[in-house]
């Protein structure tokens, strides 16, 4: 299915973030780190671009010539270019601060971009991808019709084809929705990494239990609305549930008050 423009409310799925405070102490996070490799004009540019995301926290569908003219406006007619524009997002992606989407409208024709701010990384440095996105603007038109060029010459295999890394219980759980083995090991791919970089991945059984939970709230969602993207909606529920379980860690651990305050205060502020 192609990614169809719309209104910003659609493409709630794809936040990564509770609430605009989340999001905007990530983004002073990203800066701290990478604030140099952008010049002036581009930082303009950049910061302009999270303004733009802050109905949806991190997500934002505006066109290029919108941005730059609210930079023109705000700077009483001295903005940037469309190219340093341009500039700012290939460095972005490049560091891994956003991924971009291209959309379609309905008649098939390419449509604006849509941005979405990744999160800060707690103990890794930022990575070229992001909810299996690549590291470049994705054409999903093209990439659909190569997808149904390659179904031609390829077989789908169902669940029992499913790799042996992916526990019973969960290939059980996802096949009555999701029956492709692929399909099932990338929910299982979302599950590992959200565990990993949330320092949850030595519990098991933990994980496990989390990732069927999870799996299960996002069937729920699906019964109420449309999900553009399930896989990147799931990474997002357990990317909250294994935060939590990483900070009830801490208190079980004995951290003071003021030690766990710390730590909200600099992921979540």
């Amino acid at each position: 299915m192609n990614l169809k423009s719309g209104r910003i409310e659609h493409f709630e799925g794809y936040s990564q973030f509770r609430n605009l405070k989340e999001f905007n102490a990530h983004v002073e996070m990203w800066l701290s780190v990478h604030k140099k490799n952008f010049s002036k004009g581009e930082l303009v540019g950049l910061k302009r671009l999270v303004r733009f995301a802050a109905k949806i926290p991190g997500v934002s569908n505006a066109k290029i010539g919108t941005v730059l003219k609210a930079i023109h406006d705000e700077y009483n007619g001295s903005g940037i270019s469309r190219s340093t524009f341009k500039r700012m997002i290939a460095k972005a992606l490049e560091l891994g601060i956003i991924t971009v989407l291209e959309t379609e409208r309905k008649n098939g024709s390419q449509s604006s971009n849509l941005y979405v701010f990744n999160r800060f990384p707690k103990s890794e440095p930022p990575k070229k991808e992001k909810l299996n996105h690549p590291n470049k603007t994705i054409n999903l038109s093209k990439a659909n019709k190569n997808q149904k060029i390659n179904k031609r010459n390829d077989t789908v295999l169902d669940h029992t084809y499913t790799n042996d890394r992916v526990p019973e219980s969960f290939t059980s759980t996802v096949k009555y929705f999701f029956p492709e083995a692929k399909q099932i090991e990338e929910f299982w791919r979302m599950a590992s990494t959200a565990a990993y970089k949330n320092n949850c991945d030595q519990k098991v059984n933990a994980v496990l239990a989390t990732a069927i939970h999870s799996f299960k709230q996002l069937i729920g969602k699906m019964k109420t609305r449309a999900i553009a993207n399930p896989v990147a909606y799931y990474y997002g529920i357990l990317t909250k549930k294994f935060e939590e379980m990483y900070f009830e860690d801490l208190f079980k651990m004995g951290f003071s008050a003021e030690e766990n305050d710390f730590f909200m205060n600099f992921f979540y502020k």
